[in-house]
């Protein structure tokens, strides 16, 4: 999957709200509730935004060791290396999944009710097909399951919910990569930099999205 792809899913899924799992004996299992984040007492006071905060400066990271292993291997096949910039795990899109899930906020809460059962369910998945975790089965295979989920409106009925998964984990990994520097960099984001003039967005990619520039 190249970038450029990448890119687009990125700014088709962020138009559609995440949807927490329902239930399912089958396919995932929600987390117990010994795994909710308590949230009694507030959510804490504000960050100094002066100072630098690292993952696990807030609260207390989620991840298994395991779990960042497939959350890595998960991320760099969506977003694999290429010759402008390096994988997603690589730009440190792993440690923000982790801050993201371990967050106390009701969004980030919903999310770690979908992420954590999907990484669970991709590695059950994976050994039923293959023998080996996600992480160590070879890439043939960590495609093929993934083309089967990647598609949430056409997925085969025992995938629904791990499309669900899917279309989240594929979201937040781009909505952290590219929110990086790096990620910045390899689409050509400019950000607060003065300009003498401003051209607007590229030709091309309005037609692409279907939209026309109004003639004046």
């Amino acid at each position: 999957m190249d970038r450029r792809t990448s890119l687009k899913w990125m700014l088709a899924v962020s138009a559609m709200p995440m949807r927490a799992f329902a239930q399912s004996s089958t396919v995932l299992a929600q987390p117990k509730a010994s795994d909710d984040l308590a949230v009694a007492g507030g959510y804490g006071a504000d960050p100094d935004l002066i100072k630098t905060y690292r993952p696990g400066d807030l609260w207390p990271l989620t991840f298994t060791a395991e779990q960042r292993r497939e959350a890595a291997a998960l991320c760099d096949l969506i977003i694999p290396a290429d010759e402008i910039s390096p994988s997603a795990s690589s730009a440190g899109v792993v440690d923000f999944l982790d801050e993201w899930v371990s967050a106390p906020y009701p969004r980030q809460r919903e999310d770690r009710a979908t992420l954590l059962p999907g990484l669970q369910w991709l590695d059950e998945e994976t050994m039923r097909r293959g023998g080996k975790v996600f992480a160590d089965a070879d890439s043939g295979l960590q495609h093929a399951i993934c083309s089967d989920i990647s598609y949430e409106a056409a997925v085969a009925p025992p995938f629904e919910q791990a499309a669900k998964f899917f279309a989240c984990f594929r979201d937040l990994t781009a909505g952290g990569f590219y929110t990086t520097p790096i990620g910045m960099k390899d689409r050509g984001y400019i950000g607060n930099v003065p300009r003498v003039e401003f051209p607007g967005p590229p030709l091309a990619l309005l037609e692409e999205m279907g939209l026309r520039p109004t003639l004046k």
